[in-house]
């Protein structure tokens, strides 16, 4: 059951999908795409929160717009939403802990780099871009 109303989400959720993100919406999406076996595949969880919307997709678009190297697939679950694709998403990204917003790199089906929640409060947008690019530089 959704925590948001979808006129509120819809905003937020297309500045991803402006930016080149995927949309994932079912928690066999999120395996089809999470269980694959070779490439690069950058997962953000969305949020309604300050520090997505002031840091985080900021911070995404920013690395990915300006990055030589970048996954070869970028896609987005939104948390409070589509609650079983993000439990899923979530699965994935285990032994980290649930925290949205957050922001995993996975390489030929492994988790090789995450940004928690904490990461993204705690610092400033460029400091984000950078960590994601030295991600992208070193995974993709």
């Amino acid at each position: 059951m959704a925590t948001y109303p979808e006129y509120m989400v819809a905003p937020i959720r297309q500045d991803l999908v402006e930016a080149g993100f995927e949309q994932l919406m079912t928690p066999e999406e999120v395996d089809s795409v999470l269980n694959e076996q070779s490439g690069t595949v950058l997962v953000a969880v969305n949020s309604v929160c300050g520090c997505a919307a002031a840091k985080a997709r900021p911070a995404l678009k920013m690395a990915v717009s300006s990055s030589d190297k970048k996954p070869a697939k970028l896609v987005t679950v939104f948390a409070g939403m589509e609650t079983e694709a993000v439990a899923k998403a979530r699965e994935h990204m285990l032994p980290y802990p649930p925290s949205s917003p957050c922001i995993a790199l996975f390489k030929d089906g492994e988790l090789v780099h995450m940004i928690e929640r904490y990461h993204i409060e705690g610092n400033d947008l460029m400091r984000i871009v950078n960590n994601l690019q030295g991600a992208f530089e070193e995974h993709c």
